[in-house]
């Protein structure tokens, strides 16, 4: 079965999983933003919460990296647990910069959105 431009969906090893284009938009730009979000947490801990450096940039920019990296591999099923993981980590990193219990949840629930919505949108469509 192809799915929107002649690309066929991706499935996990038990087939009740499936990857669909419009899935791994949406959850790549909740990944990309989230990655800007949590890269510019770096500064706001350093400067205002008095983190050290260190601890800032490898918490901060090492997220950031990880949600680019699982972005890129949003094809797989297994990227959308990793995905998740992200999630819990940006809501930990609260601990560092409390905004981000905030902006955490709000991320997601936004990939938890983007999950259902694109599901629910390509299920009616493919009726």
């Amino acid at each position: 079965m192809t799915v929107e431009g002649g690309e066929s969906p991706a499935r996990d090893a038990g087939g009740m999983f499936d990857v669909t284009p419009g899935m791994r938009r949406l959850c790549a730009t909740v990944l990309s933003m989230e990655a800007v979000v949590v890269a510019l947490t770096t500064p706001v801990a350093i400067q205002i919460n008095d983190v050290p450096p260190a601890t800032a940039l490898t918490v901060g920019l090492g997220l950031a990296v990880l949600c680019v990296v699982v972005t890129g591999l949003l094809k797989r099923p297994a990227a959308y647990v990793a995905g998740t993981v992200i999630q819990l980590l940006a809501i930990a990193t609260g601990f560092l910069v409390p905004a981000m219990f905030f902006l955490g949840v709000i991320f997601t629930i936004l990939w938890v959105a983007a999950i259902f919505v694109a599901r629910r949108v390509e299920g009616a469509t493919k009726r």
